[in-house]
């Protein structure tokens, strides 16, 4: 079987170098944040090798993948003129959300099909440790950009399972009883090379319920959203 298979992210560009590498054996990356968008373990190599688990991420300087079954690797090529990605293949997030407030500068990059898997959805929100109920789901990510101190929108409706991997910059996800910022109860710091477990609940029909939630940028911000859809 051919091995590291790479093609770029459909939002790979000047500003966020992104690529897809398959079948992975043996693979150096020379800087960037990778993120292992499978349920196979990451090896990475070294004095001491180290395990990503599935559906985790790291940070890699030089350093050298042993095996994987796919992985993402994103690098912020120059922080300068950074915010002018957004005059590139990227959306103000309102064309395609018309509820979405028109003074918040999220933007949302192209979509990237990378391929499907088989899981539990009940193993991946931790509600349980053995798979009894495998499904089918297509796996889809995008990138997000916001600036400092943006509010990128308080929700609870998504029909997919998701996970967000932080790119760039330092934000948080925060979670709230209702769609009130004084009912907040959780948040969930997210820096470079962090990738969060799940967090919603998964009902019996194998569908997920969301708390109201909210991505909050403390510095300009890119971030990686995972997403599972069911086939």
């Amino acid at each position: 079987m051919e091995t590291n298979i790479q093609r770029p992210l459909q939002f790979s560009d000047e500003f966020v170098e992104s690529y897809l590498v398959e079948n992975v054996r043996n693979f150096t990356v020379a800087g960037g944040v990778v993120v292992n968008l499978d349920h196979e373990p990451m090896h990475i190599g070294g004095p001491v090798p180290s395990v990503i688990p599935g559906w985790k991420s790291a940070t890699l300087f030089n350093g050298i993948i042993t095996s994987a079954k796919r992985v993402a690797v994103l690098r912020v090529q120059s922080e300068t003129n950074l915010g002018g990605l957004v005059f590139g293949e990227w959306d103000w997030f309102g064309n395609r959300f018309a509820k979405f407030p028109r003074t918040t500068p999220l933007y949302i990059s192209r979509y990237d099909h990378v391929g499907s898997v088989k899981l539990d959805p009940f193993v991946f929100a931790n509600q349980r440790e053995e798979a009894s109920d495998v499904r089918d789901y297509n796996v889809r990510i995008n990138l997000w950009w916001a600036p400092t101190g943006t509010d990128c929108y308080m929700h609870n409706e998504h029909p997919f399972l998701e996970i967000h991997t932080q790119i760039h910059g330092v934000g948080r996800i925060q979670k709230f009883v209702d769609r009130d910022e004084s009912t907040l109860y959780e948040q969930i710091v997210m820096a470079p090379g962090y990738t969060h477990d799940p967090f919603s609940h998964v009902e019996e029909n194998g569908l997920p319920t969301y708390p109201w939630h909210r991505y909050y940028s403390d510095s300009d911000c890119i971030w990686l959203a995972i997403e599972f859809h069911p086939e």
